[in-house]
């Protein structure tokens, strides 16, 4: 934090604010008189943040203000502050790829799938909804991170046998704002030290932070989809060959912090992951459209993407098509910017996703017959075949 500080000090007199881009007389979140401050919250409006935009060399210092004027107006941007050197190894990681084999686990994959259950989806969904936010500086956004941290300790207790649970951790990764990240790791058999990553953010926020946001789309979806996925592994024992782990990341509403964070700690570490696979947005059917599951193909690993398109025709009831979400739209650009494969699925194309509801105290799971639970089972199945697939898995007799 003390090197951030400094870091800001001195870029502040360097570098100018474009407020071209942001500016104040004409806020798009219109006249309304909004709260500046909300109990439970620990958010300073006039904080100074280091932003790095798309397509500009040198990052740019904002205020937490200027951040949310520029989410409302569709402009994303890595929040560098804390994580200025992520990314400075990743020229190293670029030039030694991973391959993936062709998916050849079929019979594991498809005994696990057909234990998943929608009604689990709709249980977690609910209560982790329940939170008035899920705001990364609020009190809220720490008491549902810590009911989620909960949940995914008793899933593990009650599903996972004995020996399968001795290899499995669950850890909260820390950050300097009260909302942890959370990491569940199932450790390899083999020698093999590479990891394969699965994520979702367990954040939400309105348009306006201090309003609620129930965040049932964005991310509660998809986060719930990988969560009923774990479930069904461990209940099936599975022990990957290369360890797997499930990654609830916090603060991505924020400029993607929670997971730079742990990416950096990652690239800082050495670790070695071969896949990172990011559920944003898992629920929403928009009417009169065909049910399809969304392959971003911009800022994302190619060859792990024509990767991930064979799992769904191989392992989903619905196809796949291509679509673009743009510059740091979620946490695998983090792992991207580290220089490690990552894919992202989404909802539908993005100009058919959710855009009505989110970040809003209408995104709410109630909504509207839009609103698919049986969709995010088939995100729950591709995270299955991921892990599988990926982390390898030799069956006991």
């Amino acid at each position: 934090m003390k090197a951030a500080a400094a870091l800001l000090a001195l870029v502040s007199a360097a570098i100018a604010t474009p407020l071209s881009l942001y500016d104040n007389t004409q806020s798009p979140l219109g006249d309304l008189q909004l709260p500046t401050s909300y109990p439970g919250f620990d958010l300073d409006l006039s904080a100074p943040r280091l932003v790095q935009l798309d397509g500009q060399d040198e990052p740019v210092v904002m205020t937490e203000l200027e951040k949310i004027q520029a989410k409302v107006r569709g402009i994303r941007f890595f929040d560098i502050t804390e994580t200025p050197d992520l990314g400075s190894r990743a020229h190293l990681r670029v030039a030694k790829k991973p391959s993936y084999p062709a998916p050849n686990h079929t019979e594991a994959v498809r005994s696990v799938i057909d234990t998943l259950e929608i009604q689990n989806l709709r249980d977690g969904l609910d209560k982790f909804t329940s939170f008035r936010t899920r705001y990364y500086r609020s009190e809220t956004g720490k008491q549902s991170q810590q009911w989620l941290l909960g949940k995914i300790t008793e899933i593990t207790k009650k599903f996972a046998p004995k020996a399968l649970q001795d290899v499995i951790s669950i850890q909260e990764f820390p950050h300097s704002w009260a909302q942890s990240s959370i990491i569940v790791r199932i450790n390899g058999s083999s020698t093999d030290d590479s990891v394969v990553v699965i994520g979702a953010h367990l954040d939400s926020t309105n348009n306006w932070p201090f309003l609620p946001a129930p965040g049932a789309d964005d991310d509660g979806s998809g986060s719930m989809s990988i969560l009923e996925a774990y479930r069904g592994l461990v209940a099936a024992g599975f022990q990957p060959e290369r360890a797997v782990e499930f990654h609830w990341y916090s603060a991505e509403e924020g400029g993607l912090l929670g997971s730079q964070a742990v990416a950096r700690a990652y690239e800082g570490r050495g670790v070695n992951v071969a896949a990172m696979s990011q559920y944003d947005m898992t629920a929403w059917v928009k009417r009169g459209t065909k049910e399809q599951v969304g392959i971003i193909t911009d800022f994302v690993d190619p060859d792990l993407t024509e990767y991930n398109k064979k799992l769904v025709e191989l392992y989903l009831d619905i196809p796949w098509v291509e679509t673009k979400c743009g510059y740091a739209c979620s946490d695998h650009a983090s792992w991207g910017k580290a220089g490690y494969p990552s894919v992202f699925t989404i909802e539908a194309t993005f100009q058919d996703s959710n855009h009505g509801n989110i970040h809003t105290a209408n995104d709410r799971y109630d909504v509207s017959d839009e609103f698919s639970f049986s969709h995010m089972l088939e995100f729950s199945k591709l995270a299955v075949s991921f892990a599988i697939e990926l982390g390898g898995w030799k069956k006991a007799d």
